[in-house]
């Protein structure tokens, strides 16, 4: 096995991190923007986005403090499109995850074959985005 890049790894959860407390904020905004008749669904698939997306924060944050690292209380930059249609937010929603898969896929490239329990951890995470991306252009399916 390689040495862990520490450093990297620890900037990179620190990303993670400050993403995935955007994620809680964006995904609470689409919750509020949400109109029309599928209204319900659809807001409650935001909330639990939010939900998901802290619950993903905290668990970068707890691996970032248990090697050493000092979790960023900054949150990333949101967008603010002003376009609030079910499909304009499900399309933002998309391009969110698969910036977050992106992000996860760099800090495999970072962990693999240096830590078992990071790369089981970013392998995780990646199933899960990509799983996102997947409901995501389903669900975009009906707006083409």
């Amino acid at each position: 096995m390689k040495d862990l890049n520490l450093e990297k790894t620890i900037e990179l959860l620190n990303t993670i991190m400050e993403f995935e407390l955007a994620g809680v904020v964006r995904y609470t905004h689409y919750s509020l923007m949400v109109t029309g008749p599928n209204r319900i669904p659809i807001v409650d698939f935001f909330k639990a986005q939010a939900t998901e997306s802290l619950l993903h924060a905290q668990q970068a944050g707890e691996i970032l403090t248990g090697i050493g690292g000092h979790p960023s209380q900054k949150i990333s930059p949101i967008e603010e499109s002003y376009q609030h249609s079910v499909s304009d937010l499900l399309h933002e929603s998309l391009n969110h995850e698969q910036a977050a898969l992106d992000m996860y896929k760099q800090l495999l490239s970072t962990v693999e074959n240096a830590s078992v329990y990071l790369e089981e951890y970013t392998r995780g995470m990646i199933g899960t985005e990509e799983l996102h991306t997947i409901e995501l252009k389903k669900m975009l399916r009906d707006f083409s």
